[in-house]
């Protein structure tokens, strides 16, 4: 039987888009036949060690409609994506043998799940397989940034400041160009079903601050409308603390979480829209946001494990409880505190919360309630359509106090409902108990 022709891979996982994609470019690149591949490894829809799932309804859901629709645009290009159920370490090797596989191109990873899946893929195939691997889902390229990685600042600020000094943002890169028709498989792929992930399909909330679909074509019709059809970027500032309604954020952090858009596109939108509409604090501001997205993965990057670790960065010898009332009320919205229960029956409901709520309510779970607060951030990851490994867990630990904040901040709830949720219309919206 005739050899197949050498074939490269590449091996998807937060980076679902084929524009500014570095592993389809270099794939393309590589002269080779060029196939895609992505799994929804089972382990990522089981239960936690916390008791709930590890992705929820709301983020698998998101998960399915970017990969459906990364599967299509793919397929224009004459590339196929396989779509596989098994772990990669498991269904990777199985494909490299079938099609001949000599190259794989991924994106770098480095938390732990995911550097262990890739190590035991490496162990598992031979040598003769080539492995390209990148950092490209950063602002600031790490060869781009002023600091070697063991010596970055543990103050945001100092990051911020030296990178906007000193680091310039690489322009994106292009969609690939059209492959031959033979490039095609023959095999035939469909993303699975919520049923086949174990998961039930939920409606729609009518308030979901977030009622948007996945994929890189919602992203693009998303940042259209909030940049250049409402020009709601040019009051970024003054509308990111609300709490009702799609436009008082930009809502970019869900693709761009899984990559279906990446933080280059969005900056490069950025200097168009201040050199055409308008330049000032607000859209200053939305780059603010992707720096302290890049300053979350750069921490991960440097302490690796800790930012997992009770003690978090900072190996704070703090005393945390676990009970399990506590925890299940605070899940369930009927804690003492109305504005925090609003907030987490929006979660609960939508797969979405603003930033403002996010900080309270984990504020409130740690400062107040003594909770371990990896439980907090575990919730977060099953529930969030946004959910992004580097920033949740860099973000809890800010608030439990043992990450980067300097000052151990507490949040006063109540005053802060009287600020952001003035005459209380967002907690009656969630929480039709609440009389005011």
């Amino acid at each position: 039987m005739q050899k197949k022709e050498p074939t490269a891979m590449v091996w998807l996982r937060n980076d679902l888009r084929i524009f500014d994609q570095q592993s389809l470019t270099l794939a393309k690149q590589s002269g080779l036949k060029v196939v895609a591949y992505y799994s929804f490894d089972p382990r990522h829809y089981g239960t936690t060690l916390w008791g709930f799932s590890k992705t929820a309804f709301f983020r698998a859901q998101f998960l399915i409609e970017s990969v459906a629709e990364l599967q299509r645009s793919l397929s224009d290009l004459n590339i196929s994506l396989i779509i596989d159920n098994r772990p990669p370490e498991e269904g990777i090797p199985d494909w490299v043998h079938r099609l001949n596989i000599s190259k794989i191109f991924l994106q770098k990873e480095w938390t732990q799940e995911e550097r262990l899946v890739e190590n035991n893929l490496r162990a598992s195939l031979d040598n003769e397989i080539e492995f390209y691997s990148h950092y490209d889902q950063f602002l600031f390229h790490p060869e781009d940034i002023p600091f070697e990685i063991n010596n970055l600042p543990e103050v945001f600020t100092l990051f911020r400041k030296q990178c906007e000094k000193k680091s310039t943002v690489r322009k994106v890169l292009p969609e690939i160009a059209l492959m031959p028709e033979e490039n095609l498989l023959e095999y035939t792929f469909q993303a699975p079903s919520l049923a086949v992930l174990g998961l039930q399909q939920i409606e729609q909330h009518p308030n979901s601050a977030f009622p948007f679909k996945g994929g890189s074509e919602q992203a693009k019709r998303r940042l259209d409308h909030y940049f250049w059809d409402t020009n709601k970027l040019s009051y970024y500032k003054q509308t990111r603390n609300e709490l009702l309604g799609i436009n008082y954020s930009s809502k970019l952090s869900a693709w761009l979480a899984n990559g279906s858009i990446s933080p280059r596109q969005i900056y490069w939108e950025i200097m168009d829209y201040e050199n055409e509409v308008k330049k000032n604090q607000s859209t200053y501001w939305l780059i603010f946001e992707l720096i302290w997205r890049d300053y979350f993965k750069y921490i991960a990057l440097k302490h690796q494990d800790a930012i997992f670790h009770l003690g978090g960065i900072l190996n704070k010898d703090y005393h945390w409880y676990t009970s399990d009332a506590k925890v299940k009320s605070w899940i369930e919205g009927t804690t003492r505190e109305p504005f925090v229960n609003a907030n987490m029956i929006e979660l609960n409901k939508t797969g979405w919360m603003s930033n403002r709520g996010r900080q309270n309510v984990a504020s409130y779970f740690t400062k107040d309630l003594l909770l371990d607060w990896r439980i907090g951030a575990a919730y977060f990851e099953s529930q969030l359509i946004d959910y992004d490994v580097h920033s949740n867990y860099g973000n809890w630990m800010y608030v439990a106090g043992v990450g980067n904040d300097p000052r151990d901040r507490k949040f006063n709830v109540r005053f802060q409902a009287e600020r952001y949720d003035e005459g209380g219309k967002f907690q009656r919206l969630w929480n039709q108990k609440i009389l005011f």
